[in-house]
């Protein structure tokens, strides 16, 4: 079960992510052709290729944006690895939710420092350092996930990146249904195969103003979780929406899109939570034509015809 939310300033984790590098440090070494390799730091290692190596001691103590010059004679550029390069390359059970989608869940969720947050479900723990780095040391992320494996996984995603348990964090093996305790919640995020299932506990869970965002992977999910919030009464005008991303080649005079793009990842719906006992009202926007067909009328058969002409007198 989910442990209640600290009322006590929560302690600082272990990770640093500025100043001189120190044991226990993630960096990443990118060599001339951009190719990234990413080690832990330890005193006496050293880092292999088959261009050669680099001293871990050699790294330790200097600055971010240092070169370093294998044996082999190859140059290595260091840097602490940032959020969206780890999340991308952590270790997965489930998905991950990618960069522009996390961004987005934290934009347009309104995701601040502070908040309360229910996430559900964790998977592989991208999303909840995302949530957690927006939500800082006093608030609270309190995640949610059904399989065993994929909160292990996700437990040491997170634990990896912050150097060790995050104070903010609260992790429930077990589905949002049947788990959920918190109450009082800003906003409640939905990582799942049908949010909309679970619409009545995040009903309860959320103040008055809060959002609930959900992130799906198809058009007849995303269908279902809009009009199912719509249906639902307790949610005001859902808002469904995708991010695409184009990264551009830029080189002299050579300026074009990059031949590759982040294209469709998921879809993201966000609705805000009315005050209990109001009631939503009502759209006024004209839906498009055969957007909800009419039943036919049955058809005329012999044995009902649909008119019995009079049969005229005879004379």
């Amino acid at each position: 079960m989910s442990e209640p939310r600290p009322t006590e300033p929560a302690p600082s984790t272990g990770r640093i992510p500025h100043g001189p590098f120190r044991p226990g440090d993630q960096v990443q070494l990118t060599d001339p052709k951009g190719r990234i390799n990413t080690i832990t730091l330890q005193p006496g290692k050293l880092y292999h290729s088959h261009k050669g190596s680099v001293p871990h001691d050699d790294i330790i103590g200097s600055s971010e944006g240092t070169v370093y010059r294998s044996s082999g004679g190859v140059e290595y550029l260091a840097f602490r690895p940032l959020l969206a390069d780890f999340a991308v390359r952590m270790p997965r059970g489930a998905a991950v939710v990618y960069p522009k989608d996390a961004a987005q869940i934290v934009a347009m969720a309104d995701i601040f420092p502070g908040a309360r947050v229910i996430e559900a479900g964790a998977g592989s723990g991208a999303l909840s350092c995302f949530l957690l780095r927006a939500v800082g040391e006093h608030g609270l992320v309190s995640s949610y996930e059904r399989r065993p494996d994929f909160a292990d996984i996700a437990r040491a995603n997170v634990e990896k990146f912050f150097g060790g348990p995050h104070p903010s964090w609260r992790l429930t093996v077990g589905s949002l249904e049947d788990a959920l305790t918190e109450t009082e919640a800003d906003r409640v995020v939905l990582d799942m195969l049908a949010p909309w299932e679970t619409l009545d506990a995040v009903a309860k869970a959320l103040i008055p103003g809060g959002m609930v965002c959900a992130y799906i992977a198809t058009t007849t999910q995303m269908s279902r979780v809009v009009e199912d919030l719509r249906a639902h009464g307790a949610f005001a005008e859902p808002y469904a929406f995708e991010t695409l991303l184009r990264s551009w080649h830029v080189d002299g005079l050579a300026v074009r899109p990059d031949h590759r793009m982040v294209g469709h990842t998921g879809f993201l719906v966000t609705a805000r939570r009315l005050a209990d006992g109001v009631t939503p009202p009502a759209r006024r926007r004209r839906p498009a034509k055969g957007a909800h067909p009419v039943p036919e009328t049955p058809a005329a058969t012999p044995e009902t015809p649909a008119s019995t002409p009079e049969t005229p007198a005879e004379s």
